[in-house]
């Protein structure tokens, strides 16, 4: 990758950043990045070559917490209030007099179209397993279309999609084409007067952002299925956004492909995040650029627009616990790792095992005296049996060897 697609301060030359794979560390990696960075290029958008204008101090916006979850489904739930309601009619289906033919006919109970001399006579109607029947629940005019999101939701989600416009790395993998930028975010001076389409197109394109517009002007197709019948018929990719304080300039780039506009005061989350995605390309001017502090305040005051909103903080300054735990200054500290060998528990078979049924059964101390009490009876018993049948087969030996000896 290129110098552009990394950050780059004002005093020093652009370095190469590390891009992980693991998206925890990257948001990790953006936010610190963001957060390190005191002032941002400005260049002269009067000019057709890439000219420097000064610097301006980075907003302090630029350095919210990139929540992936919050945007998405603040964006989900935003996107549905644009929907028009739609339904089947109420006679769908039902345009016919069908009566069902009963029983005794061997053919179903189905409603059935009366009349003859025609195919249609004695089909089968108004099921929604029947050719011109109605559908299964039928849509209604009455679904829940609209979403309610809460304030503070929609300001943080767009505090976060405009953390994510600074970081290169997130505006890359969305798609966009800055290869050729020398910074992100682009701030450029003197455009707001800006009247013509194509002075606008060459202030992009001297500053490495007109190759995202083409981009956008080689990717319009004609849309698949339906929607090309009903006025949508081609589809474009998304190109920069271009965020303004007022005057004329959206009249200058609002016919480039792919080009939107937004004025700093009524910034729309489904402009900052197309799709729920992270990292849309964003141009500012510079006079757009100042008031983000006014709006969206600091980490030490509130919004002076917004009443009683104040930036979140992020819970800790660097969320790579990894990098934290391995690092030198910490494991120079910590204790050496304990060997504790774990030995599973040992399960005992209460029914082979006096103590594991006794924790199981309480009463089983008890039970098993009685049953040994039963038991020595049952076996006194047997023993004293057992004594006189044998005093009676020795009486009896005895009696017929005596009665042998008379003989």
């Amino acid at each position: 990758a290129s110098a552009a697609a990394y950050v780059s301060h004002v005093s020093s030359p652009p370095r190469p950043l590390p891009y992980p794979k693991d998206p925890t560390r990257l948001f990790a990696m953006a936010a610190a990045t963001a957060s390190a960075r005191p002032v941002v290029t400005v260049y002269d958008g009067t000019s057709d070559s890439s000219a420097v204008a000064g610097s301006a101090p980075l907003p302090a916006v630029f350095t919210t917490p990139i929540r992936r979850d919050v945007v998405h489904d603040v964006h989900r739930d935003l996107a549905k209030n644009a929907r028009q309601a739609f339904a089947v009619s109420k006679d769908a289906g039902h345009q016919t007099a069908a009566l069902s033919w009963g029983t005794g006919r061997a053919v179903a109970r189905i409603p059935r179209v009366p009349g003859g001399g025609t195919h249609r006579s004695g089909q089968a109607a108004f099921g929604n397993m029947c050719r011109g029947g109605h559908m299964f629940a039928p849509t209604r005019t009455w679904r829940k279309w609209h979403r309610h999101v809460n304030q503070q939701q929609r300001r943080y989600a767009t505090a976060s999609a405009l953390a994510a416009s600074a970081v290169p790395a997130l505006v890359m993998a969305r798609g966009h084409a800055i290869d050729e930028v020398d910074e992100i975010p682009l701030v450029l001076a003197n455009i707001e007067d800006a009247t013509k389409t194509a002075k606008a197109e060459a202030v992009l394109n001297a500053y490495g952002a007109g190759a995202d517009v083409d981009r956008c002007r080689d990717s319009r197709k004609v849309r698949p299925g339906k929607g090309k019948m009903r006025n949508r018929r081609y589809v474009m990719r998304t190109g920069p956004l271009v965020i303004h304080a007022g005057g004329t300039a959206p009249r200058a780039f609002r016919n480039l492909p792919g080009v939107d506009t937004a004025h700093v005061d009524r910034l729309n989350l489904l402009q900052l995040a197309p799709g729920g995605h992270l990292g849309r390309f964003i141009v500012w001017t510079q006079e757009a650029f100042n008031k983000l502090d006014d709006i969206f305040g600091t980490h030490d005051s509130k919004s002076a627009v917004k009443g009683g909103f104040q930036l979140p903080r992020a819970a800790m300054t660097n969320a790579d616990i990894g990098r934290i735990v391995n690092s030198t200054e910490v494991q120079s500290v910590v204790r050496p790792a304990k060997d504790v060998k774990k030995y599973g528990a040992h399960k005992k078979n209460p029914l082979r095992n006096k103590n594991a049924m006794a924790k199981l059964n309480p009463y089983y101390a008890v039970m098993r005296k009685t049953e040994q009490r039963v038991q020595a009876a049952k076996q006194a018993s047997r023993t004293a049996r057992n004594a006189k049948a044998a005093a009676r087969r020795s009486q009896s030996k005895a009696f017929y060897a005596k009665l042998l000896a008379d003989e």
